[in-house]
């Protein structure tokens, strides 16, 4: 428990003691240094409960905190707010606490399912595909570390008109190249017959508006669409050519994202395909028929009304008797608790697919499904450049791996024009660009809440000052070649007289445990992120006030070593949350 939540607690005590009333909203605020005491209490939420002065309500808490806590060292009654000044005592014993117990997980015996990636194989992975994987992994990351049980997953669209599409221009060019042959990775190689696939869709449009179609009707009648969608009918019905051109184009893609999630850092414990899956989307699409939950239109295809709950009626299975995402979702979600022991089912997926989850959910608590209170649409906002939002049709994408590559040479430009790796060997060298590089990228992509559309600035991201990766990284790596020049043993301080800038450190360094537990609570990794760079803020304050190395007093000096130890290690802890590495030297 950190600091303020001991003094929440024990003013919540007292207050039930004096005036035997509970569940008070109490807000205890943690002072800057240079104000006076440590803490201050509002009372003005007890003044309407207790019709008293708010002076004499503080005053009273005063006393009380003052005679039975072990914390209090004195207080001051300002215009009804409190200020406590806490015994050093306290500060201390609560810094060798945190240091004590910082790798302590109290497991909560829930397991969570966490969705997240699930690309199509039609295409390679690109900048949005990275905020949704980066977020996926950190609230996964998170979750474990605030004691829950975690099944990271992910649900390949491998099957579909978009992967017939890049089927289909690969026949069509008559060619035998590969992505060996070639010497292209395999999810850029299948990308690549999408994006001519769609060229050539659109020259047949224009031709069929010229013969004097319109748009509408020309984009449904294109032969190149009508082709596609018969191959896709044709795998659907199990046809020999069609599935073994289906498998081996699915597995040069996967062996690409294979690529692409390994340098990313990221992974997972289960996979799944809708290949597999849309089946069972089919059979629950009978049940619903037989139980009346569902209706069936005269032209065959299957809906699902849900006016009731303030929607509208949804179609769940193509008059043609092919399945809609919808059905492969309702299939995989119940396939998931079937075969997983999951309390919760967490879906990191964009917010333009809001309204598909409150319809998925809608649908499952229709069929009567009781774990489908326990689902969670983690929707977050699109990512853009300075260029504006991506699109992938028209091969104009921000691809994943190409910024990843960007954010490498950025970050051995910068260091190579700083001079600060000249005593490293070519190996460390590039660790530290890849770490420097894709810390910048992951930092700046989760320090933003969620829910936010973000603009995503390469250059900004890089930079060795303010709310950055690298700053943290520079504070961590700086705190360690402290620790290597002082050849620093763990050592428990007792007795030492804190100053200011160290009680602010200590009371920073206490909170980290209840970030994560409100970052798992709200599923934000943004909280984790902006924790540590609060937490480096206020270390940069206490080293550039406060001499260490050339600290003559050897209890201050291993006091000061042990505040840096431990802030070493939560900034170290904090970033590989956010699935971020730290190096040594920068």
């Amino acid at each position: 428990m950190n600091i303020k939540n001991i003094i929440e607690k024990k003013i919540a005590e007292i207050i039930h003691s004096l005036y035997q009333i509970g569940d008070v909203n109490i807000e205890v605020q943690q002072n800057k240094t240079d104000f006076e005491g440590d803490f201050t209490l509002v009372t003005f939420p007890l003044v309407k409960l207790l019709k008293k002065n708010p002076d004499l309500i503080a005053v009273e808490l005063g006393d009380a905190l003052s005679t039975q806590s072990d914390f209090v060292k004195s207080y001051k009654v300002v215009k009804g707010f409190l200020n406590l000044t806490i015994k050093n005592n306290f500060f201390l014993d609560n810094l060798h606490s945190v240091n004590e117990n910082f790798d302590k997980i109290e497991d909560k015996d829930e397991t969570v399912m966490v969705e997240y990636s699930s690309p199509n194989t039609n295409k390679p992975l690109h900048l949005g595909h990275i905020r949704n994987n980066l977020l996926g992994y950190s609230v996964a990351q998170i979750l474990e570390e605030d004691g829950y049980n975690v099944i990271k997953t992910q649900i390949i669209n491998d099957r579909g008109i978009h992967i017939c599409k890049s089927m289909l221009a690969w026949e069509k060019a008559e060619t035998q190249d590969t992505p060996y042959s070639t010497n292209i990775k395999g999810d850029k190689f299948v990308g690549d017959y999408y994006v001519a696939f769609d060229k050539a869709y659109k020259k047949e449009i224009v031709q069929l508006i010229e013969q004097g179609y319109d748009e509408d009707t020309a984009k449904k009648q294109a032969p190149i669409i009508l082709e596609a969608q018969h191959m896709l009918l044709n795998w659907e019905k199990g046809d020999e050519k069609v599935r073994s051109l289906w498998s081996e184009m699915n597995g040069w893609v996967y062996e690409g994202f294979a690529e692409t999630y390994q340098r990313l850092g990221v992974d997972f414990d289960q996979i799944q395909y809708e290949s597999d899956t849309y089946l069972l989307g089919k059979n629950i699409i009978q049940e619903g028929l037989l139980k009346g939950v569902l209706y069936r239109k005269e032209d065959g295809s299957v809906w699902c009304d849900l006016s009731e709950e303030g929607l509208d009626h949804k179609l769940l299975l193509r008059a043609d008797g092919t399945s809609v995402y919808m059905t492969q979702d309702l299939g995989t979600a119940v396939q998931r608790f079937n075969e997983n022991n999951i309390q919760k089912l967490i879906y990191t997926v964009g917010n333009e697919q809001d309204y598909h989850f409150d319809v998925l959910i809608k649908i499952l608590k229709k069929f009567g499904y009781s774990w489908a209170e326990n689902l969670y649409h983690l929707s977050y906002g699109m990512v853009e450049l300075p260029a504006g939002k991506m699109k992938s049709r028209e091969g104009t994408v921000v691809d994943a791996d190409d910024l990843m590559q960007e954010m490498y040479e950025t970050a051995k430009d910068k260091a190579q024009e700083l001079g600060k790796l000249e005593n490293l060997s070519e190996g460390e060298k590039e660790k530290s660009y890849e770490t420097v590089g894709l810390g910048a990228l992951k930092y700046f992509m989760l320090k933003v809440d969620p829910k936010k559309k973000m603009l995503f600035n390469p250059a900004e991201s890089i930079d060795f000052s303010g709310n950055t990766g690298p700053f943290i990284q520079y504070t961590y790596a700086r705190i360690q070649s402290l620790l290597t020049k002082a050849a620093y043993h763990p050592t428990t301080v007792s007795a030492y007289e804190i100053n200011p800038s160290e009680k602010e450190l200590v009371m920073n360094l206490s909170n980290f445990k209840t970030v994560i537990s409100k970052a798992a609570e709200t599923l934000s990794p943004a909280l984790v992120a902006n924790y540590i760079y609060e937490v480096v803020k206020s270390y940069n304050s206490f080293y550039q006030n406060n001499p260490i190395l050339s600290q003559d007093d050897e209890n201050t000096k291993n006091f000061r070593l042990e505040l840096s130890m431990l802030t070493g290690k939560t900034i170290k802890k904090g970033l590989k949350l956010l699935g971020i590495q730290t190096v040594n030297r920068m």
